[in-house]
């Protein structure tokens, strides 16, 4: 099924109106960034954890602690488990194949000699049927806390899972998957999954809030035709699909649901996904992100990662994002406004999310 169907039901969708509808004024904007004492509470500037190709796990981080002290745990709430070793405040460790027990998922738990520990693990969770489901988790906001890992994941399709795939899920006590796709695609290719996932649909041209958009239709298409021949994209497709995600009132709603929804689980963790979980799953991953204070250089490189998960180096391209992105600035002046006016997210909300998903 071709990824880009969501760039052609968005434009098929604005050939049918040229009205535009203006978007209303909200409350006040979400509360201010955390304290500096709050965000200095974890002190790792970076971290990352990456399996290798035979099993074992490389980590390294940067901190200006004296030493660090490391544990792997089967999960990202542990704090004991298997000693890996301890390292300069600012180092590596290498986790050799076989040094630990076969499990669903290791994550590694930094204790610096001073400060709160942070928790990493690599992205992926190694599903051959999904290969683009991976963590969100584990990226540093501009204010110096930490997204939490093991909480929300990005993905394609799950209609391919397998009974051990599945299980894999219950280990990280996945409850909840929002879908993003359309009726066709979730007719085509439902989703199979574990018994006690909730299941919800967020679909993002959805046409039950009717054929709506902020700008007129054909405007933003040939405004976004124009960026996409400008830009050397390699697919207009994707090119009008992206802008058409923000000035579509649907997909208001889906992100809406989204983000909500990824707030408010306090049942375990939650799976978001489109068909390719690049484009819609990448736009819905940078507005989380963004909404979490990730740099948006980091976004980026996120949302670039679809590249090397899904074996495709042509998967994405960073100018489909930056078109999304300008046409929040187009319609709001700037992402705050996008999400109190376009997503109708209200400040209790976003706190709400932050509170679960970031450490400090």
């Amino acid at each position: 099924m071709r990824t880009h169907r969501t760039a052609g039901a968005v434009v098929a969708a604005a050939l049918l109106a040229g009205t535009a509808l203006a978007p209303s004024a909200l409350a006040a904007p979400p509360a201010a960034a955390v304290t500096a004492a709050a965000a200095a509470a974890v002190p790792f500037t970076s971290a990352t954890a990456a399996r290798t190709a035979d099993g074992g796990h490389t980590l390294s981080w940067a901190s200006p602690a004296v030493s660090v002290t490391v544990t792997a745990v089967t999960s990202p709430d542990a704090t004991t488990g298997v000693a890996v070793g301890t390292a300069p405040g600012t180092g590596s460790l290498t986790v050799p194949a076989g040094t630990l027990p076969e499990s669903g998922r290791w994550y590694f738990r930094l204790v610096p000699d001073s400060g709160s520990p942070l928790v990493v693990a690599d992205r992926s969770l190694g599903l051959e049927s999904a290969r683009n489901f991976r963590d969100i988790g584990g990226y540093r906001t501009t204010d110096g806390r930490w997204v939490r890992s093991g909480l929300v994941y990005r993905s394609g399709k799950l209609n391919g899972l397998t009974d051990t795939e599945q299980q894999r899920l219950v280990s990280q006590r996945l409850t909840l998957d929002v879908d993003l796709r359309n009726a066709m695609e979730r007719h085509d290719d439902p989703d199979r999954l574990p018994a006690g996932v909730a299941y919800q649909v967020a679909d993002v041209v959805s046409l039950g809030h009717g054929v709506r958009f902020h700008d007129p239709a054909l405007m933003t298409l040939a405004q976004a035709v124009a960026a996409g021949l400008f830009s050397g994209s390699s697919d207009l497709g994707q090119s009008i699909g992206y802008p058409f995600m923000v000035n579509f009132v649907g997909g208001d709603y889906a992100f809406h649901d989204l983000v909500t929804a990824v707030a408010t689980n306090t049942s375990g963790a939650t799976v978001f996904h489109c068909s390719a979980g690049k484009d819609r799953t990448g736009w819905g991953t940078a507005v989380l992100l963004t909404l979490l204070g990730v740099p948006r250089a980091t976004v980026e490189a996120d949302f670039l990662a679809s590249n090397q998960y899904t074996g495709d180096p042509q998967a994405v391209e960073l100018s489909w994002l930056h078109a999304a992105f300008d046409e929040v600035d187009h319609l709001y002046g700037d992402f705050d406004r996008y999400v109190r006016e376009g997503l109708k997210l209200d400040a209790a909300t976003v706190e709400t999310l932050r509170a679960r998903l970031l450490t400090g």
